[in-house]
């Protein structure tokens, strides 16, 4: 006998939807969203689509009307609970709007927890588009099927950063000058019995143009903080940020929980 296709297929569109979700509950979906099963994916009525929340995980729901600007779904029950995040910031220094794009798109992939951009003295860019930041953030994270979405913040001056930074999570600098390798440095903030403890943490990435000697020391003389080195190799701000944390979520994340 031939196998029962799996229910939803893999090939179900995947939408982060505004209010939460539970079984039985009807939603329109319009505007882009609409847009896109409508036009890009032609759904039609008896059609599965995954939807997330954001609050309680990943529902299935079937779509009940298809019409040409909008879509009707009807939830039905729910496949996963919101995923467990890692609690885990980036603090990227804004790039160039291509660059930066593609730091907001990777983080949310790689799993991070929050997204905090920071402005810098040499930054290029000193402003960001929240909602093609969000819009790029909520796409990865359906690519990826992610049930959780990274917290993204409006872009801060390095000073104020600094100023309000939480006592009890560390803040691990990418410095150009060296510091602890950054696997030895990421491995202390999981173990205990290596010699850091258990902490909440973030990394500090910097722009284009680095850095410069005062911000240097402003975050090197904050008490969270902790230098770290990535390797022999001046990086560029993306990859920097990019490498680093898929290297603690290898070390200190959750990519040694998952098969």
């Amino acid at each position: 006998m031939p196998a029962t296709p799996a229910w939803p297929p893999k090939s179900a569109p995947r939408l982060f939807v505004e209010g939460e979700m539970s079984e039985g509950h009807s939603l329109v979906i319009d505007g882009q969203q609409g847009h896109y099963l409508a036009k890009v994916m032609r759904v039609a009525p008896g059609d599965a689509v995954i939807v997330c929340d954001d609050v309680t995980g990943e529902w299935l729901a079937n779509v009940s009307q298809a019409g040409k600007r909008s879509v009707t779904l009807s939830v039905t029950k729910r496949l996963r609970k919101r995923e467990a995040v890692p609690d885990f910031w980036l603090c990227p220094a804004l790039l160039k709007k291509d660059r930066f794009d593609m730091v907001l798109e990777k983080a949310t992939e790689l799993g991070v927890a929050a997204i905090h951009p920071v402005i810098t003295r040499r930054c290029v860019a000193h402003k960001l588009n929240p909602d093609r930041a969000r819009s790029i953030v909520t796409e990865a994270a359906e690519q990826c099927a992610r049930t959780a979405l990274p917290q993204l913040e409006a872009p801060r001056k390095l000073d104020a950063l600094l100023r309000d930074w939480p006592e009890d999570r560390l803040l691990f600098f990418a410095d150009e000058d060296g510091g602890t390798p950054a696997a030895d440095a990421f491995s202390f903030s999981k173990y205990p019995d290596r010699g850091e403890g258990a902490h909440k943490s973030a990394l500090l990435t910097g722009p284009e143009g680095g850095f410069d000697d005062a911000e240097r020391e402003a975050i090197r003389s904050h008490p969270q903080t902790r230098p770290i080195s990535l390797g022999p190799r001046i990086l560029r701000g993306e990859t920097a940020a990019i490498a680093a944390v898929a290297l603690w979520m290898g070390l200190a994340g959750d990519w040694d929980s998952h098969g």
